[in-house]
């Protein structure tokens, strides 16, 4: 077993230990993980989406060694919103050999603090936090470090007490999956527990995810992002994002899938493309959006939503849960008739209204822990499997 007094190693940054991220900025203090491309970056200043591809969810270190101690320097960002309870620390997961054996959470770090209501944002800076994991089997093995999946971070160093390896990219597919906060993780335990992660462990594939929280709008910078991606399956969950941020009428809606998907299908014309329709939300499956904070809640010391928008405007075009289900389904029949690598799956069949009973949506918007489990492997049992999208027949 390795001593505290161990001599420590440090290692250059490189994307040939990283996975699941698209680029490296070199910041002031580290290494900051884009999930999108600088080319779409710069299409779309959203502080909502600048934050979500900044937040390294599916991204993981992965090297061989036969360290008993391994060390990461974090600089993390947190946003806090003036009057809402803080989310918890974020977490990062160790897995070894494939097997999550330990979990840490992030320290210290910058605090971006804005207040909804003058429209002041402020920056509280702090200091790099450390994560060390020790007492790791002396012997050679596979190390996966998952970042946390809802906090900015920048890697500042890497450290072991013996020498690494880049692991060979071996034989397993690549499965790139564009979805909301839902798929980014939203309230799932951590990095590696969210439901696209369990469902890629569960598939044996390697994942890339774009996951992109409060963003997933159909936009084309992300369609040609995805175009552009090395993958061998490909998966887009449609839905919650366009309800909730009220961005679109049905007129919009059916142009923006088709356009949407033949860009993809424009770099990936004849691998597996899944399209997932929206999970049961009982607050927008007849209600259209906007999304807001439920104001009793808050004064409660919770986060919950609500439905802010007008039923009767479904007549005029508003969008609901169920109206997006109607039109998915007859743009996929249509779609799959002429292309028979093209797949559907009812977001019901992850996450349905009998589902909620028993695993209710505690902020009446994202799964909890145990529903990221759920829905992973309902996903995997039906994209995966012989018969499924993803099956390797």
């Amino acid at each position: 077993m390795t001593s505290s007094a161990s001599v420590m190693q440090n290692h250059p940054i490189g994307v040939e230990l990283i996975r699941g991220v698209a680029e490296l900025e070199r910041t002031e203090r580290g290494w900051l993980f884009h999930r999108l491309p600088a080319g779409a970056r710069a299409q779309c200043a959203d502080p909502q989406l600048v934050a979500a591809e900044a937040q390294p969810s599916g991204v993981r270190l992965v090297f061989q060694t036969r360290s008993t101690v391994v060390e990461v320097d974090l600089l993390r960002t947190r946003s806090a919103l003036v009057g809402v309870p803080d989310r918890p620390d974020g977490t990062v997961d160790l897995r070894v050999d494939g097997n999550l054996v330990r979990r840490a959470t992030t320290t210290s770090g910058d605090v971006v603090r804005a207040d909804l209501a003058s429209g002041r944002t402020e920056i509280e800076r702090g200091r790099v936090g450390t994560v060390r994991f020790a007492e790791l089997p002396a012997h050679d093995k596979d190390i996966e470090i998952w970042l946390p999946h809802y906090e900015r971070i920048e890697l500042v160093a890497l450290r072991t007490d013996e020498s690494i390896a880049p692991v060979p990219a071996g034989n397993r597919r690549v499965w790139l999956h564009h979805g909301s906060s839902i798929s980014q993780g939203s309230n799932a335990a951590s990095p590696s527990t969210t439901w696209p992660a369990l469902a890629a462990a569960l598939g044996g594939v390697e994942l890339i995810n774009l996951g992109l929280s409060g963003s997933a709008m159909l936009d084309p910078f992300t369609a040609r992002a995805m175009r552009d991606t090395a993958a061998d399956i490909v998966s887009v969950k449609v839905g919650i994002n366009l309800v909730n941020a009220d961005v679109m009428r049905l007129r919009a809606f059916g142009p923006a899938v088709h356009g949407f998907l033949d860009t993809i299908r424009d770099g990936h014309p004849d691998i597996p493309l899944l399209v997932i329709g929206p999970i049961h939300c009982p607050i927008h499956e007849n209600t259209p959006g906007p999304g807001m904070f439920d104001t009793d809640a808050l004064r409660a010391g919770k986060v919950r939503f609500l439905a802010a928008g007008d039923p009767a405007g479904v007549a005029r075009g508003s969008l609901t849960l169920s109206v997006i289900r109607d039109q998915l389904a007859d743009i996929m029949a249509d779609r799959m008739a002429e292309d028979p690598h093209l797949h559907y799956i009812d977001g019901r069949d992850l996450y349905g209204a009998d589902d909620n009973a028993e695993y209710p949506l505690s902020d009446n918007l994202h799964p909890d822990a145990a529903t990221h489990e759920l829905i992973g492997t309902r996903f995997a049992r039906l994209a995966f499997t012989a018969a499924g999208a993803f099956g390797q027949n």
